[in-house]
């Protein structure tokens, strides 16, 4: 499988990428080992979790999910044919966002420990806590790469203001630049991230990996009613999607999913994957047919028409 480099980093992604989410959340260990197995058997390779993940559960602290691919890594003896990415700065139990120094070098050993592994590929900040010099952020992240605990650096969730602040500061400074953003982008969730973060992305090199890529499962055509939001614990974030433009963008999905022989998710992931900016977006899976639903798109070459179809659907 062709790789693509995240930024101007060192590291090689496969343009599909793994969310680890649902691992201790809606699925058990020993689904998240089939899921994880047949994701890398496929030629695939990076992997995004949170150390906040999946804290919300009753019952939980969080981490659970950096638990589960640690084990799994170290199962399979595949710490080096997968590319890991977590995320620092949620609330872990502190009462708020915190990208601190101290914190962030606190919080990296602990998921360093969870994920039973010596360096973490690419550390992200979750989101930004709005009162951190960005200077500050910056040297942690810094220290943490010539101590060898951190490959490459990204940001998640931030404002256009902010990641060119960071940005700014590691190129006066001279200090490591975060390579990558996790913005929320699909087909249709397009505007924020189009109009703000992409002419940045692309004018400075900086990779892209979106996150609800498929509109929290709108965009697979599980859901095309009220009635169906039930399906899932998930369902109540798709209500806002069930308007006329959303069912506009089902029924091009629909017509570009018979013509290529494939499923409307697989068309959604394949729409993203051939932005150019896009680096690979974030899937997650509950089983393993379902996982092989989603990486048909890698394999998805849409034609100009298709993405025509696609894009005028989904103008906003």
């Amino acid at each position: 499988m062709i790789k693509r480099q995240l930024g101007r980093s060192g590291l090689q992604v496969a343009p599909l990428a793994l969310g680890g989410n649902v691992f201790g959340w809606t699925i058990d260990e020993a689904t998240s080992f089939q899921i994880l197995d047949r994701f890398v058997d496929a030629g695939f390779n990076l992997v995004d979790t949170a150390d906040i993940y999946s804290r919300w559960v009753p019952g939980n602290q969080g981490g659970e999910s950096e638990t589960i691919i640690g084990k799994w890594v170290k199962s399979r003896g595949l710490r080096d044919k997968v590319v890991i990415a977590t995320k620092v700065g949620g609330d872990m139990g502190q009462g708020k966002r915190d990208i601190s120094r101290e914190y962030i070098l606190s919080a990296v050993d602990n998921s360093l420990r969870r994920l039973q592994t010596d360096h973490i590929d690419l550390y992200q900040s979750h989101w930004d806590d709005d009162v951190t010099p960005v200077e500050e952020t910056m040297e942690a992240y810094a220290e943490l790469i010539k101590a060898g605990k951190v490959r490459a650096i990204g940001a998640s969730n931030f404002t256009l203001t902010r990641l060119k602040a960071s940005l700014e500061a590691s190129a006066r400074i001279g200090y490591p630049r975060y390579e990558s953003v996790q913005p929320q982008y699909n087909l249709y969730d397009r505007q924020e991230f189009e109009q703000e973060l992409e002419p940045l992305c692309k004018e400075l090199q900086v990779g892209v990996i979106s996150y609800f890529s498929l509109a929290r499962g709108f965009l697979s055509g599980k859901y095309r009613s009220e009635g169906d939001l039930a399906k899932s614990v998930r369902g109540g974030g798709v209500k806002a999607y069930l308007n006329e433009r959303g069912y506009r963008i089902l029924a091009a999905l629909d017509e570009v999913a018979v013509q290529y022989a494939t499923n409307p998710a697989s068309v959604a992931l394949a729409w993203l994957i051939a932005r150019p900016s896009i680096t690979a977006p974030i899937s997650s899976a509950t089983s393993t047919a379902q996982l092989d639903d989603l990486v048909k798109a890698a394999s998805l070459s849409l034609d100009a028409t298709a993405l025509e179809k696609l894009n005028k659907a989904s103008a906003y």
